[in-house]
């Protein structure tokens, strides 16, 4: 098989049938299924935080790592509460 990479129009094709397939897979799914896998995503997501938040402050104790996540979600709030970010683009002018 010839390396995909080489030609735009085969990576394209590889990349539309990965899609398709995610797709079709996520459409076949229960809602309770949907709603385990939201819950394992967002589990791995909070170890890879904690993971990283431990390599930043040179730590080994989860629980000041943990400490330190619930500091940075937290700074995250009150950035958000108070208005200076947001998910969503700028307007444009």
């Amino acid at each position: 098989m010839p390396n995909p990479h080489d030609d735009p129009a085969a990576l394209k094709a590889l990349q539309d049938d990965i899609y398709r397939e995610r797709v079709l897979r996520a459409r076949a799914m229960t809602e309770q299924q949907r709603l385990a896998d939201a819950f394992e995503l967002t589990n791995f997501v909070f170890e890879n935080m904690l993971a990283g938040a431990m390599w930043q402050k040179e730590i080994t104790d989860r629980d000041e790592g943990w400490k330190e996540v619930r500091r940075r979600l937290d700074r995250l709030s009150r950035v958000h509460d108070a208005g200076r970010f947001t998910t969503q683009p700028p307007a444009a002018a």
